[in-house]
């Protein structure tokens, strides 16, 4: 049976839940076979409320025995699980206008495929080729012994990162729910960590890859995933703050060897950069050893002006390049939403438009912009995000070749042998293209002659204007001023020198906040909020996540309908107990305080 979004339900069918129908009305679904369905038994349904009438419909469902599990705002709608004897109630119900199932999909598109090989302009071998990645692999750098921390949207468990996923805290309103605690509902993180440490199930490691093989830069490096941001990518600065602080203050903590921080996001703050506490945070983290990579930005905010933290001129800021069908940077151009900078220039830019990533089936970008799917495992996408992913796997490559090299010496060498582009401007391109392979090959710079000589960063400006112009709203509360995402004050005279320090984090708590547990208040319905307003169905007035439009598609505004992964796991081998469950650790890679809900 084939549906389309909106229709009434009409037969109840035993259906597992895994993405929400609330698609776009132009996709075909094809929903399993139908079942029968005993009476009583619980069923995942999707329950749209008539105008002004959402609490009512919540209020029915909770009375008959059912559980509502996620707003769903942009339907005037919300997820819920019922007792099928239910239905015919709930139907009937003048605050209801439709139920339809949450049912398993298969969409009806056309495998294009995916030739794993140089023959597609995006693929990832051509990347690693273009920036000297491949010369690094052949040598037996594969990024081994090298930690990437992503403060992103999570990762969702998949094949090609099976055993290599390491979650940090969850520290997004999505951690108060247990399926969707470190899972990337929107689809940015899992993109990224494609690209720097993606690898073929099948592919050992050690294991050289050749152009048969999906892989990302640095195929045996781990990924250190930090989750900030929601389904429909909401997230603050204070939220990214305690994020970075926690990065910088376990960056060896049992097992961990965190060297390369990969920052895919910025904000339009026009805040000097020697007050900002972004800037600051990411200056924190440079001079504790690690390596910080931000995106340079896209053109959504309508300025040339690099994104906060990009602009600080301490870490690496990156912008796009056009590889242009070959890995050849004679003829490359960096495309045109790439920000070139004003009195800041981007360092280098690397491989940024149009290169293929895993997928993420069922979140904000799959359903919203199901052109960019190629084939059922992977996804196209461009922006700047993107090309800082790529750099930090390169990053991670080098590390592994040479590990005493400082933060200041990285970003020296990357400068120095960066392959020109002799049909853009230095604005645009600034030092070049990313070449590892040339960057192996030139001796190490003096301290001295590496060292940068820019005022550093105080961090005690305003947590507000770092917010720039994109503020979480919801039911027309805004978060305004120097509160933090729970509404309490926040003060960077206090935390500035505790970032600095590393005591902001203490067990569970920053700055003795607990940011992943009871402070996520929830109302009448479970609903988790601040001050008042509910977060689950919060957006932004723009997009936080600049580097990321999707082959020439903008998603910013826009709300993800449905959540994605529910329920889904890291199972058996493939997760290796690296994650966070319960509330603790429960790896070899660690075994103290506790960070989990």
């Amino acid at each position: 049976m084939s549906i389309a979004h909106g229709v009434k339900w009409t037969e109840v069918r035993s259906l597992h839940c895994l993405a929400a129908l609330t698609m776009a009305a132009m996709l075909v679904l094809t929903l399993s076979a139908p079942a029968v369905v005993a009476a009583g038994q619980a069923v995942p349904v999707i329950v749209r409320s008539t105008a002004n009438a959402m609490r009512q419909a919540e209020t029915l469902v909770l009375q008959l025995g059912g559980t509502v599990d996620l707003p769903l705002k942009i339907i005037n709608g919300f997820k819920a699980t019922v007792p099928s004897s239910t239905l015919s109630r709930l139907t009937s119900s003048p605050a209801i206008s439709e139920i339809t199932p949450d049912a398993p999909v298969h969409m009806n598109v056309t495998d294009t495929g995916y030739g794993y090989d140089t023959t597609d302009a995006g693929s990832p071998y051509l990347i690693a080729q273009t920036i000297g990645a491949t010369t690094a692999w052949a040598l037996g750098y594969l990024g081994q012994g090298v930690d990437v921390a992503m403060i992103d949207t999570g990762v969702i468990p998949v094949p090609e990162l099976a055993g290599r996923v390491i979650n940090g805290p969850d520290l997004s309103p999505e951690s108060q729910v247990d399926a969707l605690r470190y899972m990337d509902t929107y689809g940015h993180g899992t993109h990224m960590a494609g690209l720097i440490a993606g690898r073929d199930a099948n592919l050992a490691a050690g294991q050289i890859p050749n152009r048969m093989n999906y892989t990302g830069v640095a195929p045996d490096a781990r990924i250190v995933s930090v989750k900030v941001a929601t389904y429909n990518g909401s997230s603050d600065v204070s939220q990214v703050l305690a994020a970075i602080d926690w990065v910088v203050q376990h960056r060896n903590s049992d097992g961990l060897n965190i060297r390369v921080l990969n920052l895919s996001f910025g904000t339009d703050s026009v805040q000097d950069y020697r007050f900002d506490p972004l800037s600051y945070a990411a200056e924190v983290a440079w001079r504790s050893g690690i390596v910080v990579v931000a995106a340079a930005g896209n053109e959504g905010f309508g300025n040339a002006r690099l994104n906060d933290p990009a602009y600080d001129p301490f870490i690496i800021a990156v912008g796009a390049d056009d590889m242009r069908n070959n890995a050849i940077s004679l003829n490359d151009l960096v495309p045109a939403f790439s920000a070139r900078g004003t009195t800041r220039e981007v360092d280098v830019v690397a491989p940024g438009k149009s290169v293929i990533s895993l997928r993420d089936p069922g979140s904000y970008i799959d359903v919203n912009h199901a052109e960019g799917r190629v084939g059922d495992r992977y996804f196209r996408g461009s922006g700047t995000s993107q090309a800082a992913a790529v750099t930090s796997g390169a990053i991670a490559l080098l590390l592994q070749a040479r590990p005493n090299l400082t933060p200041d010496q990285v970003k020296y060498l990357l400068r120095e042998t960066a392959a020109p582009m002799p049909r853009e401007d230095d604005t645009s391109k600034g030092e070049g293209l990313v070449q590892l392979d040339a960057a192996l090959a030139m001796p190490a710079p003096s301290a001295s002659m590496a060292a940068q000589d820019a005022e550093p960063a105080t961090g005690t400006g305003s947590l507000d204007a770092a917010r720039g112009s994109q503020r979480l709203s919801d039911n027309g509360a805004v978060l305004n001023g120097e509160i933090d995402i729970f509404g309490n004050s926040f003060s960077t005279a206090d935390w500035a020198p505790r970032a600095a320090a590393e005591t902001s984090w203490s067990g569970g708590s920053w700055m003795g906040r607990d940011m992943t547990g009871g402070a996520w208040t929830t109302d009448a319905w479970g609903r988790k909020s601040w001050t008042g307003s509910s977060w689950t169905g919060s957006s932004w007035t723009g997009s936080s996540w600049t580097g990321s439009s999707w082959t020439g598609s903008s998603w910013t505004g826009s709300s993800w309908t449905g959540s994605s992964w529910t329920g889904s796991s890291w199972t058996g081998s493939s997760w290796t107990g690296s994650s966070w469950t319960g509330s603790s650790w429960t790896s070899q890679f660690w075994s103290g305080a506790s960070w989990g809900p």
